[in-house]
């Protein structure tokens, strides 16, 4: 899944450590300085996410998130500029006031050979 398919959720799953569900949202598009489309993206498709979860669609496509606390942590390609960073700030104290937790990190490639 990418940042541009704005309705669906990319990665749905439980962090064994915490206890939380993470949705997952992945961002493949570089920042460029004028980044209108890429925000715009990025806005639309957590306000899916928020839907998801609000609308109770999370419990049925995957009801061992019952009782769970929520983590929306989407995973960049390449580092946020100035601007974006700005907008991962306003944007945290928005969904965090929906009961969310938002976390935004680059995708780092030794992650996954850890896994294998």
């Amino acid at each position: 899944m990418a940042l541009d398919q704005t309705t669906v959720v990319d990665a749905i799953g439980v962090d064994n450590a915490t206890g939380e569900v993470v949705l997952t949202i992945t961002d493949h598009l570089e920042w460029t300085g004028r980044d209108s489309e890429h925000l715009l993206l990025l806005k639309e498709k957590l306000n899916a996410y928020l839907s998801f979860v609000e609308i109770g669609e999370m419990l049925e496509t995957y009801p061992d998130a019952k009782g769970r606390a929520v983590l929306i942590d989407v995973v960049c390609k390449f580092p946020p500029d100035e601007q974006a960073q700005g907008f991962y700030n306003q944007l945290s104290q928005v969904v965090e006031s929906a009961g969310i937790k938002l976390q935004q990190r680059l995708f780092s490639a030794c992650s996954l050979s850890a896994m294998n």
